[in-house]
């Protein structure tokens, strides 16, 4: 299923709906089954660890940040040559299949 998705770790990224809008990162983390990614930056949430003692270590108390998963389909791919937001196709020559630019025709790296 992760070769269904046309966004990629390291691909820049523009958030295209939600409290979020218009903002840009970098994808860190594919959720493939649940069709989520993890943005940096982006969703970025606050929670509140107590101490606790796990295999020997203990982790510090206080209020952590984190980046939470956002939908797929709340994000577009930003295109490296136009620098704007747009939809992958595929381009097929023989045996190799790489990404598109929409827009603009361009080859996305990887993938």
């Amino acid at each position: 299923m992760a070769s269904s998705l046309k966004i990629m770790i390291g691909d820049t990224i523009e958030v295209i709906s939600g409290r979020d809008r218009g903002t840009r990162g970098e994808v860190m983390r594919l959720l493939p089954r649940k069709r989520r990614v993890i943005v940096r930056g982006v969703n970025v949430r606050k929670k509140h660890q107590r101490q606790i003692q796990a295999a020997g270590r203990t982790m510090s108390p206080g209020i952590i940040q984190f980046e939470a998963p956002i939908h797929i389909s709340n994000v577009m791919l930003v295109c490296p040559k136009c620098d704007e937001p747009a939809r992958v196709g595929y381009q097929i020559e023989g045996k190799n299949r790489q990404r598109i630019c929409r827009k603009c025709e361009a080859v996305i790296k990887g993938g």
